[in-house]
């Protein structure tokens, strides 16, 4: 017995897709246009719920609910970056839905998140003070030599400047988690072939997924990548890869056995 599942328009194609991801689609969509059309208030969202750096040795913006709020929020500036992640997840992430079952979906979704918000931090953690030389140095054109003996020997001058700016390092963007899902997708369908925009070879997605770490290490690791939080989308595959590979172990080393119960 066969079922149209695409009748009744527009409406009956977006009730087809899976719940889960349906409903992440809205929140990320209505929050969005929160964003963009409340103004200031817009940017104090980001204040609040965006993902800051937890370390400061004064108060913080940080708080731990960041790392699940920061998924929601996306650039109010530029409708490309939720519509992005929005249609990658419609593209994958019904798929994953209907093989897995919403439970285990929203579980996956959430620890890869959350994990690209844990992988984040680590690397501020490593990199903010290079940051730090890197902007005081283009502002003032001294030699980060000498701006990092400044740093040195008079840190207590640089006590409230070092402060502000971690307290200024912000993630937002469902983007780590969108990557979790694309690992996953090449991890339970590795062969299926995948077209890049304007690229009219297809690829196998486990080789497109592979390169799509590979690029985003590389442009992490350089700093060309702009304000895009490359290691963020890096974390959200590597804890997803870690999910996937407890899971299979504990269902006998078969790599597409999560049909059933979560």
């Amino acid at each position: 017995m066969a079922y149209n599942t695409f009748g009744g328009g527009a409406g009956g194609w977006f009730r087809s897709i899976p719940p889960v991801t349906r409903n992440l689609i809205i929140i990320n969509l209505l929050i969005w246009l929160i964003e963009y059309v409340s103004g200031s208030f817009g940017y104090r969202l980001v204040d609040l719920l965006g993902l800051h750096y937890f370390w400061s040795f004064s108060e913080s913006d940080f708080n731990p609910a960041q790392l699940v709020t920061y998924m929601f929020l996306h650039d109010r500036n530029s409708i490309m970056h939720v519509l992005f992640n929005m249609f990658t997840l419609y593209m994958f992430g019904r798929i994953i839905e209907q093989t897995w079952g919403s439970r285990r979906f929203l579980f996956y979704y959430f620890v890869c998140g959350i994990g690209a918000a844990l992988f984040q931090e680590a690397v501020w953690a490593l990199s903010w003070k290079h940051e730090f030389i890197d902007a005081i140095t283009s502002r003032t054109g001294l030699a980060s030599d000498t701006v990092r003996n400044y740093l040195a020997t008079r840190p207590e001058q640089f006590a409230a400047l070092m402060d502000n700016f971690r307290n200024a390092l912000v993630t937002i963007g469902a983007s780590g988690a969108v990557f979790g899902i694309l690992l996953a997708f090449a991890f339970l369908f590795p062969d299926i072939p995948l077209y890049l925009f304007f690229i009219p070879v297809p690829i196998k997605a486990k080789y497109m997924v592979a390169g799509y770490a590979v690029v985003e290490f590389f442009l992490g690791v350089s700093g060309n990548g702009g304000t895009v939080a490359h290691f963020a989308h890096l974390g959200g595959m590597i804890f997803g890869l870690i999910l996937l590979l407890i899971w299979r172990r504990r269902n006998g080393g078969r790599r597409n056995p999560f049909m059933n119960q979560f």
